[in-house]
């Protein structure tokens, strides 16, 4: 049996939550692509899975975006080498690389306040409007 793939210290995914799909590669390559599957596509649960707690499997489908479905499932398609094994380390690779980023908390954003020195750029820019403004209309003299 093989051993499951490190995910940072101490995580790790185990080889039955990923399953792997070989499909026939689109774009160029001649014969080779119309006849062998090299593609692959990878998929993981990430609601599902034991191997990451639920706060990460929520911001990895968030990261995924377009490549997780409704029920949580992350597909990735890799076709970009011409063996299956290359794809699959591939698809591997960029799944552990979501995964290494969901896992990373979103650092909380504290309000500001502006400082005294931006409120008075505020303010005279503010007034330099006005004044250009003012310039424009029409005064009772101008008939």
């Amino acid at each position: 049996m093989r051993k499951g793939t490190a995910v940072d210290s101490g995580a790790e995914i185990s080889p039955e939550e990923v399953r792997f799909d070989f499909v026939r590669a689109s774009g160029p390559g001649g014969q080779n692509v119309n006849k062998v599957a090299t593609a692959v596509q990878l998929r993981f649960n990430a609601r599902n899975s034991r191997s990451i707690s639920p706060e990460v499997a929520e911001r990895l489908i968030r990261l995924a975006g377009k490549r997780a479905n409704s029920s949580g499932e992350i597909i990735i398609e890799a076709k970009r080498y011409r063996t299956q094994q290359r794809n699959r380390e591939d698809a591997m690779d960029r799944l552990l690389r979501l995964i290494r980023q969901a896992s990373v908390s979103p650092t909380p954003r504290r309000r500001s306040r502006p400082t005294l020195a931006s409120k008075l750029k505020r303010m005279q820019e503010k007034k330099r409007r006005s004044e250009i403004k003012k310039a424009r209309s029409r005064t009772s003299t101008d008939e």
